[in-house]
């Protein structure tokens, strides 16, 4: 597939951006974020979950997402382990329980709004951005493709629209953004039953989830997970078993991501300094090919009616010719038939 003229001057224009003197699309990544005030989050609560998926369908509904091809009501896709994906921002998945088989443990996923994003590290042209909010937005007009923010996210929750040959996306979990910007809670919280899931101030998420622990100290694991990993999460966590059990990673430590991509970041200047003139390679390469199966398909296709018609010339002197033994036996045959009617004729003239 060709690349459009529109696109490339796009990727192009975003590539040189980063190249004006005093732009800061890269150096304002190489600092440490410690959040806004009073920024935004949701604390989950795994022990009150009750797997209904009923979060799953109110996200599916305020972002407008394609129908799964399982109803949400259908729980026997809680059998197998899922990840978040273009048409799902957030997904539940069961687990088996240690002490009581008969009781497993839900717990959801989405995209847990890292105070200091991986994704929005190492995104050069700042397609990913940590709103006041606590969401951690994208957006997609000045988006160049390369998928970065996918290999930098320790949750491994972006996904990108590889079936959208035109205009594909990154896609992931917006913590509803407009919806909490208009005062509304967030699709998935708003559909919870069973209160597992509570929309607030981080910071007085964390005081609630602490005073859970506190009063419940045999129910809970002392711990609020979110709370310091990867430098911190929108995302908090209260679980009653210990939260590799339930698909948590337990070793990605304290600090934020930016300690762990500053490295690659250094390299970020070189590379998109080369990136137009591997755009204008990619693209003339891409020509390139393209004119190339033209011409072997314009050749294929001629080679193919050239033996189409000696076929049908074939065909036709084959025809003919069976045409022509067929008129010629009808001829012989007449003859006979008038040399057999005119022999008797013959003998009764000879007689008389």
């Amino acid at each position: 597939m060709s690349i459009s003229r529109r696109r490339f001057l796009k990727w192009f224009g975003a590539a040189n951006l980063v190249l004006l003197p005093g732009n800061t699309a890269i150096t304002s990544t190489n600092h440490h974020f410690d959040g806004y005030p009073d920024s935004g989050g949701v604390l989950y609560d795994t022990t009150l979950c009750i797997g209904c998926r009923k979060c799953e369908a109110g996200c599916n509904a305020v972002n407008e997402l394609k129908a799964p091809e399982k109803p949400f009501d259908d729980l026997s896709v809680l059998d197998q382990k899922r990840r978040t994906g273009n048409e799902s921002y957030t997904v539940m998945n069961r687990y088996p329980s240690k002490t009581d088989p008969t009781k497993p443990i839900f717990r959801k996923v989405q995209c847990n709004h890292c105070l200091e994003p991986a994704c929005a590290n190492v995104c050069f042209v700042k397609a990913f951005k940590k709103a006041p909010s606590g969401a951690v937005v994208y957006d997609a007009s000045v988006c160049v493709g390369c998928r970065y923010c996918m290999l930098a996210c320790p949750f491994e929750i972006p996904t990108y629209e590889y079936n959208e040959a035109f205009s594909p996306r990154v896609r992931k979990c917006t913590l509803c953004q407009p919806r909490i910007t208009e005062g509304l809670l967030p699709g998935c919280v708003d559909a919870c039953p069973s209160e597992a899931l509570i929309f607030g101030k981080r910071e007085d998420l964390l005081k609630i989830a602490r005073e859970r622990i506190k009063k419940r100290p045999a129910h809970y694991v002392d711990h609020i997970y979110g709370e310091k990993e990867m430098g911190g999460t929108s995302w908090l966590y209260l679980s009653g078993v210990p939260f590799h059990e339930i698909g948590f990673r337990e070793d990605l430590g304290n600090k934020p991501a930016l300690e762990f991509t500053a490295g690659a970041l250094s390299a970020v200047p070189m590379v998109i300094g080369l990136w137009p003139v591997f755009l204008l390679g990619a693209l003339g390469m891409t020509r390139r090919i393209d004119k190339t199966a033209k011409e072997e398909t314009a050749a294929a296709v001629q080679v193919s009616l050239e033996q189409a018609q000696t076929e049908a010339d074939a065909k036709l002197t084959q025809a003919m010719s069976r045409a022509d033994r067929a008129k010629q036996k009808e001829i012989e045959t007449a003859v006979k038939k008038a040399l057999a009617d005119a022999e008797p004729k013959k003998d009764e003239t000879q007689e008389s």
